[in-house]
């Protein structure tokens, strides 16, 4: 911008801001290449023809199984193609239906409640391996092991990690819900005559 572009913009009669194309193209090399359709290696993809792509549809057929499935309610439809490993059951997964079927995935309600639907998976993930014969080991099953040498310095020294500032909440977010559990059936023991 020169000087008298800069003064004249709080005039009553506004300058043109925005330098034309023949302006820009003459000072910077190569700006508006792709301007012309026939200059760009893109345009045959963005063209719809099938006979060349070989697709004989617009909407590819839907998988079947699809009834019942989570959709956001910003879609009209379920997705011509989608996963089926991880079923919804149990209270988490009607707490993820809930965040499908009442929540758009702009709200925060939406992920708050995708997250409580995660969280309920694990305290029942966590719950169904104590009464197990076969119990998870939070000390060789967590990476706990990891942070022990040859592999790595202490946990406190190595700083080249991007996770030194919330190390500390490690211990309490594996070992708590161990804790936590493990008192509450002391209480339970206790007060059984």
């Amino acid at each position: 911008m020169n000087e008298n572009t800069r003064t004249a913009v709080y005039t009553a009669a506004k300058p043109q801001l925005a330098p034309s194309r023949e302006e820009l193209r003459s000072r910077i090399p190569g700006w508006g290449v792709d301007l012309d359709p026939a200059d760009r290696p893109s345009v045959p993809r963005e063209k719809h023809e099938p006979e060349q792509t070989g697709a004989h549809w617009d909407l590819p057929e839907a998988q079947h199984g699809g009834e019942g499935r989570e959709r956001s309610v910003e879609h009209a439809r379920l997705t011509p193609v989608f996963g089926t490993a991880q079923p919804l059951r149990g209270v988490s997964g009607a707490v993820r239906r809930l965040a499908y079927d009442r929540y758009s995935e702009g709200r925060l309600a939406h992920w708050l409640l995708l997250v409580l639907g995660d969280r309920i998976e694990v305290v029942g993930a966590a719950t169904r391996s104590l009464l197990s014969l076969r119990p998870d080991n939070p000390v060789t099953q967590t990476g706990v092991m990891a942070h022990l040498p040859p592999r790595r310095l202490p946990l406190g020294l190595d700083r080249r990690r991007a996770d030194t500032s919330h190390r500390w909440m490690d211990p309490v977010i594996v070992a708590g819900p161990w804790l936590v559990a493990g008192w509450a059936v002391a209480r339970l023991l206790r007060r059984r005559p």
